[in-house]
């Protein structure tokens, strides 16, 4: 029986694991339940792909991504993989044809959306089929805190009665503390179960521009891309197509993508999109759920998102292949307004919530310190140094001292047993006898009006610095609550420093002179050598066989698989297997035609050598 590193270098071509995936695929084969929380493009799909090839059965996978599921099943059988899909954009020919591959038992991976899970007729077949292991992609959307809640999601905890044998596997890139819970309690998978990675995407170049000038300011960033797949989220659809427009008079290949358009032109530009003919997408966030392209170098939001769950899943779209990709967010004063009127129409219940996440939001684009600390802090991984790859990181504002309103405002959210919120540790700290401050006897706390120096808004400014550097975090589901984290302890010891930036007016900053938009070509990923020629000499070559094959390019090879090649240079079927992302099943299909190539490259170099690595 071959191991799952094995079946690792010989379907998918890579030569060792993410430390957390091994792990978790051998629970998984010792038929145990999970919850693995990894960032997108950290490798997710491994942890339930390699245990179905490895146990007898089918194994059921739970997506309510469409595009998400026909790229992966496309993935898939590029490399040799029986994979089928069941969801409702089918035909009944379609689907009447996988049903009856299912029953001959061709199909070792079937992706099934929650509705068609949930249909009349599934239960029978779930009863009848050897369901080898359930993966729940997408898991956040089981709890009501989640920022993609899906009330279909909630009766998932069925499948328990009817697959009593089955492992069940949970996964997602977008969970809090709070949603983890609600995943573990709803799937019934023990505590003990979870696998979490870091949520770091290094790889993801992070910067923030004023809304004034978009379009100048766009422009300017793709002056630095322009042969490079990316996309523009926006707010509205109209804004799609305009912004679509201009981007192609300024002589650039986009196309505009929303819900208004009809299915078949939502396809045709999503599909253009996906084998390179469209370099660039103008969408609404219509677009992108789950798609599965891998060399997208790019993505910019137009407008401010709703929450921050919602900004960390679109960004990661963005270089998937591991390479290093840009990431740029327009932001202003109106984008919040709009989001507001959005909330207004949301289900009463969610309201609070959905407020109190957009300000974390608004935060973040406000934010003059570390940018990724801000969001792994906020999905509970609490670190102490700074990135180096952001825009504050890159040009870091001048900063003071702050460990003794630090540690003042760390003791009121300690002395009101995490209770409060930053408003009323503000209030507290201002010895303001507010009803809410009464009511609750807080004035009577050590802590009480022991910061009047300060005014309530530097409170506010200070606490959500210290919110955005890790060393507290906001308990939505209490109400918004601040609770203290791993690194506040040291502060509160005196043990460890805590260093602000000054409080700034809103005036003062409102005069500050406009920014212009990072220039970020590369990043610290790039380290093999390959020669640029030969890179994209492969990539067309890879283009031609992706149209042959009616299939995406980056299906045949991702980008970072062409990079470690151009790097590489191979010259045999072996040495060809030895390069990043090629299979068995791949390197019959296509290293003929790939070292054909380089060897006629190789040949037309000086003295039909190459220089090696690092002398070019």
């Amino acid at each position: 029986m071959d191991s799952p590193r094995d079946v690792l270098k010989r379907v998918f071509g890579y030569d060792s694991f993410h430390p957390l995936q091994e792990r978790v695929i051998r629970h998984v084969l010792e038929g145990k339940d999970a919850l693995v929380l990894m960032p997108t493009g950290g490798g997710k799909s491994l942890c339930f792909q390699i245990p179905a090839l490895l146990k007898s059965g089918m194994a059921l996978v739970v997506s309510p991504l469409l595009a998400l599921m026909r790229d992966q099943v496309e993935a898939l059988k590029a490399n040799g993989v029986a994979a089928a899909t069941l969801n409702s954009s089918q035909d009944p020919d379609e689907a009447a044809g996988t049903l009856k591959a299912v029953y001959r038992g061709e199909v070792k991976l079937l992706y099934l959306s929650p509705e068609r899970l949930f249909s009349e007729t599934m239960e029978v077949h779930l009863r009848e089929w050897p369901i080898s292991l359930v993966a729940v992609d997408e898991a956040h959307c089981i709890s009501f805190w989640g920022h993609d809640f899906r009330p279909e999601y909630t009766r998932l905890g069925e499948l328990r009665a009817l697959l009593p044998q089955a492992p069940f596997l949970a996964l997602t890139a977008t969970a809090d503390p709070v949603i983890r819970r609600d995943i573990l309690q709803g799937l019934a998978i023990p505590p003990e179960a979870v696998f979490q990675d870091s949520f770091d995407r290094p790889n993801l170049h992070l910067a923030v521009l004023p809304g004034r000038k978009r379009l100048e300011r766009l422009l300017d960033f793709l002056a630095h891309r322009r042969n490079q797949s990316g996309i523009v989220y926006c707010l509205s659809r109209a804004s799609t197509e305009d912004l679509a427009a201009k981007l192609n008079r300024q002589g650039f290949r986009a196309a505009a993508y929303h819900a208004g358009m009809d299915s078949p032109s939502r396809h045709r530009v999503q599909d253009s999109f996906l084998r390179d003919e469209i370099l660039i997408i103008c969408a609404t966030i219509a677009f992108g759920m789950g798609i599965d392209k891998s060399n997208v170098r790019w993505l910019a939001h137009w407008n401010l998102p709703k929450n921050l769950e919602s900004f960390y899943q679109e960004i990661g779209r963005a270089g998937r292949d591991g390479l290093p990709a840009s990431t740029l967010l327009f932001y202003s004063y109106g984008d919040i307004i709009n989001q507001k009127k959005f909330i207004e129409d949301a289900d009463p219940s969610r309201r609070e919530l959905l407020d109190a996440k957009l300000m974390r939001m608004k935060e973040y684009a406000e934010a003059r310190s570390c940018r990724r600390r801000i969001l792994l802090g906020y999905f509970g991984e609490n670190v102490d140094r700074d990135c180096g790859f952001c825009d504050v990181c890159e040009t870091p504002p001048e900063t003071f001292d702050g460990t003794l309103p630090a540690q003042k405002l760390l003791s009121a959210v300690y002395r009101t047993g995490e209770q409060a919120t930053l408003r009323q540790c503000a209030l507290i700290l201002r010895g303001v006898h507010a009803p809410d401050i009464l009511q609750t006897r807080w004035e009577r706390l050590k802590t009480f009006a022991v910061g009047r120096e300060l005014s309530y808004e530097e409170w506010m400014e200070y606490g959500t610095q210290l919110v955005n550097g890790g060393y507290l975090s906001v308990a939505f589901d209490q109400k918004s609550a601040l609770r203290l984290t791993p690194l506040a302890w040291p502060v509160l010891k005196g043990e460890k420093k805590v260093p602000l930036t000054r409080f700034q007016a809103y005036d003062k900053k409102k005069a500050a002179p406009p920014e212009t938009a990072p220039a970020v070509t590369g990043g610290p990923l790039f380290t093999a050598q390959a020669d640029p020629d030969l890179f994209e000499r492969l990539r067309v070559l890879r283009k031609k066989l992706a149209e042959e094959n009616n299939i995406p390019p980056f299906v045949i090879f991702s980008d970072r698989t062409l990079k470690d090649m151009a790097g590489r240079v191979p010259g045999t079927t072996g040495e060809f297997r030895q390069v990043y992302g090629v299979g068995e099943f791949k390197a019959q299909a296509y290293g003929p035609p790939f070292l054909r190539l380089i060897q006629e490259w190789s040949d037309r170099q000086p003295d039909g050598t190459q220089d090696p690595p690092g002398e070019r």
